[in-house]
Parts: structure tokens; sequence; C-alpha cells
């Protein structure tokens, strides 16, 4: 958000892209402070894209959302899908992918938008630590860590086979695989892809998973929904394996979960300060 030191930091260089990563991400957060994800997510975003322009910077990567189709009309959902989003954090992912794709045309920025459905999951170092948490498997692994009775499930009421939510799980490696691989193929133009496992599983099937995973009985408190939640969001990555060459490879809810309680069972503080 601050131009003049932006434009420090890429006066030295030349650089070959810009991937970001940075934003604010909560759903019910963000229909109750719009202003605040508006600036940060919009406002500051845009900062970042003209001074990268400035400074001569050819590619710009975006982490953008599944939140941006809303509730979708079909599942799996393709990018050609209309972009209605149903909540500010949404909105504010949409905003920039249609900037982005104004820059490129009008500036020959190359950029990419990676629509990523549920990040989850962790590698051997590095897991996920938010404070406050707000992701249902971390959450989930908060109950056999100890560290809270039962996990709190938000709606049951869904049109859904079970009452709740169904998402489509991706995990952390294979999104940063996606990166590496759009920053290669990211040339000219404006493209937007789809990261995800091309299958959902519903908020009741995680606990399930994480209770076989863990032995723990994770007992469940059952909540009202939380504004802004689509029903469903299941993503079709053909796209992605079409043009990047790209495909999940770790593909079940339980390799995810696992992968997740492993990295929480030895790290259930989180990251030391100063490391995360």
């Amino acid at each position: 958000g601050d131009a003049e030191r932006l434009d420090a930091v890429f006066g030295a260089g030349p650089f070959d892209a810009v991937m970001h990563f940075a934003g604010l991400i909560t759903v019910a957060e963000s229909m109750t402070e719009p202003g605040r994800y508006f600036r940060n997510n919009v406002a500051d975003t845009i900062t970042l894209i003209n001074a990268a322009l400035a400074r001569g910077v050819p590619r710009f990567v975006f982490s953008s959302s599944a939140a941006v189709y809303g509730v979708p009309e079909t599942a799996p959902i393709p990018e050609e899908h209309p972009i209605r989003p149903i909540n500010v954090y949404g909105e504010t992912k949409a905003m920039v992918e249609r900037a982005l794709a104004w820059y490129a045309s009008q500036t020959g920025l190359a950029a990419v938008c990676l629509r990523y459905f549920n990040a989850a999951g962790a590698t051997e170092d590095l897991g996920e630590a938010h404070n406050p948490e707000t992701h249902l498997i971390p959450l989930v692994l908060r109950v056999p860590l100890g560290r809270q009775p039962a996990v709190r499930l938000f709606g049951t009421d869904y049109e859904t086979p079970d009452g709740t939510c169904i998402r489509d799980y991706v995990h952390v490696s294979d999104l940063a695989r996606a990166h590496v691989l759009a920053l290669e193929r990211c040339e000219t133009g404006w493209r937007a892809y789809n990261l995800g496992n091309g299958r959902g599983f519903s908020n009741r099937e995680v606990i399930e998973a994480a209770r076989r995973v863990t032995g723990h009985p994770i007992p469940v408190e059952e909540a009202p929904r939380r504004p802004g939640d689509p029903p469903v969001l299941v993503a079709s990555s053909e796209r992605a394996r079409r043009e990047l060459g790209w495909e999940p490879r770790v593909a079940s809810l339980e390799e995810i979960v696992a992968s997740a309680w492993r990295w929480h069972r030895d790290h259930p503080d989180g990251y030391p300060a100063g490391e995360a």
C-alpha cells in the first residue's frame, strides 16, 4: 500500500514477475468489515500493480479464489462460469481480476489469475497457523490436540446430501507447483485457472476423515450458517491440466488431512515467534 516504498523495492530490480499472495481472506469478516477488505485487497493491490508496471515488470501472477463464482449454476465449475460473488471477499478478488484483464489489454502486462478452491494440508516444514484460525481442517485438528473440546459446524441445513457445505480441497504443494507452471507460461494477455481436485467433500466428511486419521472422536457443536457461504464449490481444473500441464498429486481427502495432522501434531503451538 506504500507507493514510495514499493518503487524503492522495484528500483532495485529488474524483476521478472510479481507473485501476489497477500490478502485478507475471511468471508464472514469481509461481510462485517467491507471497507478494510476493499482497501487491502483491491486498493493496495492496484498500488502494487502500478508500481510494478512503472518499473517494467512484465508478468503478474495473482492469487484469486473460487469465491468469485458465488453460488454456482453447475458443478464442477468451469472458468467460463459467470462471476457473481455473494460476499465481499469474493467481490474483492473479482475486482482485481477485472482490473488485471484491463491492464493486460491496455499495457501489455501478462497476468494470470489462479482461482484457489480450498487450500489445505501441509508439507513437512510448513503448515497452516492463522490467528484467529477460520479454516475447517486446522480447526477440526484443534480438538484431538486438546486445544478445544469440540468443532463448531456452521450450517447444517444446506441443500446438500448431509446438509453441510461441500468444498473442493487442494493440497498446498499442488498449489505451489501450479504457480511455478503459471509463471513459466505467463507470457502475454490475461488468463484465469481453477485450482482444485475436481471432487467435493462436505464439512461432515472432512470431520469423519479427521476422526479416521487421528483416532479421536472429535465432538461436533452445530451452529447457524455464516453469512456469505455458498452451499457447493467444486472446481473443473481441465484448463489448468490442458494448458499448464498441472494436476493434483495429493488427491485424496485423507492424505490432505493426514499431512495437516502430522504438522499440527509436531507444531501444536504453530510457528515460534518470528518464523510465521
